[in-house]
Formats: C-alpha cells, structure tokens, sequence
C-alpha cells in the first residue's frame, strides 16, 4: 500500500519536475533528488528541505519510489540503465515511474528491466505543462500493472487532478501520443480560426469569447488565445520539446500502419517556425507563422 512508500527520489528538476518533487516534499515526504545541472538540484533543496545526490543511483539507494522526469528516450536511459543509473541502486520491491514523454517501445523495455529486478514500474507521461506542475494540477497516464498504480495512485495525486491506468506498460506513453496528436490539430485549427478573424476585421477577442461557450470550445482556445492575440509566446510548451513528442507519434504511426496527415502537415508548420528562431517559442505560435506571411 502507499504507506509503505516513504522515502522517495526524483531524478530531473527541470520546469515539470522542480514543482512536482516540490509537491512532494510539502506533502512531507523524505525526497532525494538528482539533476544533471547540479546547481538546480542545490537550489530545490534549499527552497524544499531533503537531500540532493551526485548520481541517480546514489538518490535511488534505498528509495522506496524513483520517479523520472527528464527530456528524452537517450535521457532516460542514461538515468536509468545507464552505468549510474537508478536501476543499480534500487531495491527489490521498490517502484519505477517515468513522467517522461517518450516511446512506448522504451516503456516496455524498461517494464522487462525492473521485473527482471523484481522492481515495478509505471510508464506516466503527464498533461499540463508547467502551470500544471506548479499547480499540482496535471493529468497523468499510467501504463503498468493494477497492483503498481494502486501503490503509488496517492502519491501522484500530490501533483495531479487526475490518474488514470489506461493498460499494460507502455499504454501511458500511446495515450499521451494521442494527447499530442489532438493538441496539434486543435492549436493550428485555432491559430487559423485567429487568422481568419484578424483578416476579417472582427474583435478576436470578443470571437473567442462568443464561440468558446460552444462546440469550438478548448482548453487551447480558453489559455491560449489572449496571447496568441497578442503575439506573445515566450512562455508555455516549447516548439522543440512538441517536435520531439510529434517524432515519436509519427513513429509509432508508422509502426501501427495509423494515419496522421493533419499531425505530419503540422509538425512541418513547427519546422517552419524553428527556422524562424521559435524553437522555444509556446506551441501557440503557429498564428505567428500564419501572420508571417501577410
């Protein structure tokens, strides 16, 4: 059961894992972490308490729940199964969680790992983005076993509004490709509903604020908009981290013989945007491309 799980570790304190081992540690939990960029790891541990490591193994020593949130596939190998991984310092019985979004293919070679180790594992991948880590506020997509989820459920609660088990391992990470597959659409059917106002001469702004209450309403339209009106989009899900997550729908795509044209013509529109300089402008910015050519 959850009360088992006292002492954790948290490997990656970038702008999702800073606040979500934040959470944790408020919750009044022992938290290890470990950050590449070990000046990050100091700085957590001087605004939440807890102990900060030089390697992920050492945090994952006699931890009872790992918890990953780093960028990549390679990133997450190296933190796990890597020669310092946190593999080689867990314990039998203990729980692996990556929040990476990554490829389910790694999830299930991570689930063949930790059971060879009689460690469990979850794949998580998470929803929100930084407000919603800060927020504790972000929706999480478990793929693993029934009897893992119920042990770490509670605790992913500190930092989420909703957890869901959606299958076996690697199930998490092809619901979060769904996740981005509709984001993608929804931001550049946005970005061209905004573009169409603006060229039309109606008040954006007053358009959102009558068809949101409709069936065009999301939570892109509701966040997104005033900004995105605005042309402001340092802030948010960067360009490059969405390409990255679109390379592995476009992937797996392939593999499952699923087709994506409206998720391909965007993540082009996204290398449109890289080459203009936006690699970490907010996914948002596909009105800006749009605007570019006027």
């Amino acid at each position: 059961m959850s009360q088992t799980i006292k002492r954790i570790a948290f490997i990656g304190l970038g702008v999702m894992g800073h606040p979500m081992a934040g959470h944790l540690a408020r919750a009044g939990l022992e938290v290890h972490v470990y950050n590449r960029t070990s000046a990050k790891a100091e700085d957590w541990t001087e605004r939440y308490g807890g102990h900060h490591h030089p390697t992920p193994r050492q945090a994952a020593e006699q931890a009872d729940l790992v918890l990953l949130c780093v960028g990549n596939d390679d990133d997450v190998h190296e933190v796990a199964l890597g020669d310092d991984g946190v593999l080689h310092g867990m314990q039998a019985g203990s729980l692996l969680v990556d929040h990476t979004t990554a490829s389910a293919s790694l999830a299930e070679s991570l689930d063949t790992a930790c059971r060879e180790r009689g460690i469990g594992f979850l794949d998580a991948p998470v929803s929100g983005g930084q407000q919603g880590a800060e927020n504790g506020a972000l929706t999480i997509m478990c793929g693993g076993t029934e009897s893992d989820f119920a042990r770490v459920e509670p605790l992913l609660a500190h930092y989420a509004r909703a957890v869901n088990l959606m299958g076996p391992a690697g199930s998490g990470q092809l619901t979060k490709m769904v996740n981005q597959i509709c984001i993608a659409g929804l931001v550049q059917g946005l970005s061209e509903g905004l573009h169409f106002a603006e060229r039309a001469g109606l008040d954006q702004a007053r358009v959102v604020e009558v068809i949101s209450q409709g069936a065009a309403g999301s939570w892109q339209m509701e966040n997104r908009h005033r900004t995105m009106i605005d042309d402001e989009y340092e802030h948010g899900f960067a360009i490059d981290w969405m390409r990255k997550d679109l390379a592995i729908c476009l992937d797996q795509a392939r593999h499952l013989q699923a087709r994506l044209p409206v998720t391909a013509l965007v993540d082009q529109f996204y290398a449109d945007l890289q080459a203009m300089g936006g690699g970490r402008w907010d996914t948002s910015a596909l009105l800006r491309r749009l605007r570019a050519f006027d």
